[in-house]
Order: structure tokens, then C-alpha cells, then sequence
């Protein structure tokens, strides 16, 4: 059984910084592709970041230049730095892994406000 444990969320002021972590436990023996979404209340699911194992590391046009997502792979836990954040970021932020099955994380809320 595989589980994805985030931490990281809170409240921030704009212009601000979080750094999101996503710790996976259980056995994955192949990973097609891994990264981050968010959703807000009333709009669509946003892909935020992705890594795909044969491709290459993409972001939504909204965070580019300001969020890096990252991996460590001696912990098992795969990271997202969010740098200048908006208020237009606050959202809760979901971890994914995609093998032969989807995982999720639980779900991390990002408040940002002054």
C-alpha cells in the first residue's frame, strides 16, 4: 500500500514563501509521473507542476519563474518551493504520484493573504 503524507501549508503574506513536502511510503516500482496540483473552491483542478519520469519538468504559466518542484530520492519525498506567492495561489495543493495506479496526498491548504 502506498501513501503520500504532505506537509507544509499555512498562512502567508503576499510576497511570502512556503515549501511544500510530500513523503511516500510503500512500494512504487514504477513511476510514470509525479508532481503537484491545487484546487480553490468554485474553479477547476490547476496542474501546478509535473515531473515526468521520460519528460521533462513543466509548470502552469501562473507559477513559472516562482515555484520550483524537486525530489529526494534517498527520503522518498518530492518537494514544492513556492517563492512570491499571490494571493491568486491560495488553494489547497495536492501531491500525485501516477504508476500503474494514481496516488494522492491528503491535501495541504496555502492561505495567502496580508
Amino acid at each position: 500500500q502506498v501513501r503520500l503524507m504532505e506537509l507544509g501549508g499555512g498562512l502567508v503574506q503576499p510576497g511570502g514563501s512556503l515549501r511544500l513536502s510530500c513523503a511516500a511510503s510503500g512500494s512504487i516500482f514504477s513511476i510514470n509521473d509525479m508532481g503537484w496540483y491545487r484546487q480553490a473552491p468554485g474553479k477547476e483542478r490547476e496542474l501546478v507542476a509535473t515531473m515526468p519520469t521520460s519528460g521533462s519538468t513543466s509548470y502552469a504559466d501562473s507559477v513559472k519563474g516562482r515555484f520550483t518542484i524537486s525530489r529526494d530520492n534517498a527520503k522518498n519525498t518530492v518537494y514544492l518551493q513556492m517563492n512570491s506567492l499571490k494571493p491568486e495561489d491560495t488553494a489547497v495543493y495536492y501531491c500525485y504520484v501516477y504508476s500503474a495506479h494514481a496516488y494522492w496526498g491528503q491535501g495541504t491548504q496555502v492561505t495567502v493573504s496580508s
